[in-house]
């Protein structure tokens, strides 16, 4: 029986709702010479687009190229471009063509909150203390 009632209460536990965070995709357009993000918060995209600087979402959304030993991926300078905000998604060219041969990656990280991102943009908050998913594209 106390088998029963552990088993039970582990069932219970594991079954907790949790919400779900925005599902967000990434995909080329503009014939592979930009790269859309589409799925994040809509209040997190406003707040960043109320912030003319491109700092700020370069902060949040980075576009690295994927190196060869993926163990370095941390070790990886942003690839420099222009973010901007179109139909609900936020869209990244960058300064040099992406190369056809080569994989990137996006760097989401996920701010669940409005006071999070405004806490990351004030420099309250860093980006080693927030959890974040590669998104990778070619």
């Amino acid at each position: 029986m106390k088998q029963f009632i552990g088993v039970l209460l582990l069932l219970c536990l594991g079954c907790s709702h949790k919400p779900a965070g925005p599902n967000v995709h990434v995909g080329l357009t503009d014939s592979g010479r930009s790269v859309k993000f589409s799925g994040l918060a809509y209040d997190v995209m406003s707040e960043i687009n109320r912030d003319s600087l491109q700092s700020a979402w370069q902060g949040l959304l980075p576009v690295f190229r994927m190196p060869a030993d993926t163990d370095l991926k941390d070790y990886q300078p942003v690839q420099p471009g222009t973010y901007r905000l179109k139909d609900s998604a936020v869209v990244f060219t960058p300064d040099t063509p992406f190369d056809a041969h080569k994989a990137y990656f996006m760097r989401y990280y996920r701010l669940d909150k409005t006071g999070e991102t405004l806490d990351f943009i004030r420099g309250k908050k860093k980006l080693r203390e927030i959890p974040y998913t590669d998104l990778v594209f070619k």
